[in-house]
C-alpha cells in the first residue's frame, strides 16, 4: 500500500459514514451504503444458474465472490450467493471501496471458459483496508472490545466475517492498546 493510504481510508470511511449520518461506533449496512454511492447490488442467480456458480467454486474455491460492472456513470455488484452472510458484506464492502476509490480493472483473468478483469494487487489491498474501515473502524471496535467483545462476537453484531473482526482489531492496535492499558 502507498505511504499514508491508511490514514487516508480512515478518514475517508469516517467522511463517507458521516454523510450517511452515521457515527464511527455505529453499525453500517452495505446496501445502504450502496444506495448512498449510487451502485446497485445484485444476486450473482440475477445473472447465472446457481449450478455455475457451485461448478465454479468447486473448479476453484473463492475463485469469484464479487465483482463491480461499471456501466457508464453506473455502477453493479454482483455477489455470490455461496458465501456467509459476514463473507458478502465484506466482499460487497470491498467492491464499494473501489468504487470510493476510483480503481480501474487493470487486467483480465480466465478461470476454465470463465473470464473476470481484476485491479492490480496493491489496489486490491487498498480495498480490503477500506472495506474494514467501512464495516469496522477503530471507534466501534474500541467500544466493543473495551465492553469484553470478542471477535466472534463482533462479526455477529455487525454481520461480518469472524476472520474480518479478528484481523481489524490486531491491524488497529485496538488490542495492543487494551492489553497496554490493562498491563499498567
Amino acid at each position: 500500500m502507498r505511504r499514508g493510504f491508511k490514514a487516508e481510508a480512515e478518514r475517508l470511511a469516517k467522511a463517507t459514514r458521516a454523510e450517511m449520518g452515521i457515527s464511527p461506533s455505529d453499525p453500517v449496512n452495505v446496501f445502504e451504503l450502496a444506495t448512498h454511492l449510487d451502485a446497485e447490488v445484485r444476486d450473482a442467480t440475477e445473472l447465472i444458474e446457481v449450478a455455475k456458480l457451485e461448478e465454479l467454486e468447486k473448479m476453484q474455491p473463492g475463485a469469484f465472490s464479487a465483482c463491480t460492472f461499471a456501466l457508464g456513470e453506473r455502477h453493479v455488484i454482483v455477489f455470490s450467493p455461496l458465501a456467509s452472510i459476514g463473507r458478502r458484506h465484506s466482499d460487497i464492502a470491498h467492491e464499494l471501496a473501489h468504487i470510493l476509490l476510483k480503481h480501474e480493472m487493470k487486467s483480465i483473468e480466465r478461470i476454465g471458459e470463465a473470464i473476470f478483469h481484476t485491479c492490480d494487487p496493491d489496489e486490491e489491498q487498498e480495498a480490503n483496508w477500506l472495506a474494514g474501515c467501512l464495516l469496522l473502524p477503530r471507534p466501534l471496535l474500541m467500544k466493543d472490545a473495551k465492553a469484553g467483545l470478542a471477535s466472534r462476537e463482533i462479526a455477529e453484531r455487525y454481520e461480518v466475517s469472524e476472520q474480518m473482526a479478528a484481523y481489524r482489531l490486531r491491524a488497529t492496535g485496538v488490542v495492543r492498546q487494551l492489553q497496554a492499558r490493562r498491563g499498567r
